[in-house]
């Protein structure tokens, strides 16, 4: 399967990012991948590499580029909890400088370059993400109703701001949408609220806890790691994707 690294113009310079996409010699609905809190590194670069295997240009960009080539810091080949603290302790200043602003401007230039791949065929794209990533997916995806179709985010946050910046957030959003909470992330009631305030919205949506699941259970190099939970998270992004980008 073809990969590469690419550089993405955006106004603050340029974004490192992995690309994956089929052998076929044709083209391919896009979908952009965002990285969990920890970054750019070689399990999203595998996770983008299943996804093309399905029939998409995956672009999974570095969403710290501005602090350095991914990995912005340096990273154990498996984060466990003793390592966990440590590395966060590095990351929380770049998460916390990533504005809203900062978001939204590189949203823009992640699609403008991605809808312009000439391995990329004409039509709505998707947008997934994970941890903060799915943060970033939502937030792109509102941002661009016109042109991102699908979004998917897995154990992360869906919008900050309480009840407020989710109503306005949801505002906008015209994409199908599934969320996969994990359950140490999300009681019932509130998942219960967050599913209410998306059908007030009219968003056309799945959204659901994933049993026995900690927040990261998608990561393969982290003790939350739940392979049948990341099962699961295919089994319900690939058919979003089929509905949306093909005509599956």
């Amino acid at each position: 399967m073809p990969t590469e690294m690419l550089q993405i113009p955006t106004p603050d310079g340029r974004a490192d990012a992995f690309a994956a996409f089929p052998d076929h010699g044709e083209r391919h609905p896009g979908v952009l991948m965002y990285a969990d809190g920890f970054g750019l590194r070689p399990v999203l670069r595998e996770m983008a590499r299943e996804l093309a295997g399905h029939g998409y240009y995956v672009l999974a960009p570095n969403p710290f580029y501005r602090h350095g080539p991914a990995p912005v810091i340096e990273l154990p080949e498996h984060i466990g909890e003793e390592a966990r603290t440590a590395v966060f302790a590095e990351l929380m200043p770049l998460i916390e400088a990533h504005t809203t602003e900062r978001i939204l401007s590189d949203a823009d230039a992640y699609l403008r370059f991605l809808t312009t791949r000439p391995e990329v065929s004409a039509g709505p794209v998707a947008v997934t993400g994970y941890c903060i990533g799915g943060l970033l997916a939502m937030r792109t995806a509102a941002a661009h109703p016109g042109q991102v179709a699908a979004v998917a985010g897995f154990h992360g946050p869906v919008s900050t701001g309480g009840p407020d910046g989710l109503r306005d957030l949801l505002s906008t959003l015209t994409a199908r949408v599934h969320l996969g909470h994990a359950e140490s992330d999300l009681t019932p009631e509130a998942l219960g609220e967050l599913n209410q305030a998306l059908d007030a919205a009219g968003v056309d949506h799945t959204s659901e806890i994933y049993p026995g699941t900690v927040h990261g259970f998608t990561m393969s190099d982290t003790d939350a790691f739940d392979p049948s939970a990341l099962q699961h998270h295919w089994d319900r992004l690939l058919p979003l994707l089929g509905r949306t980008l093909t005509d599956d």
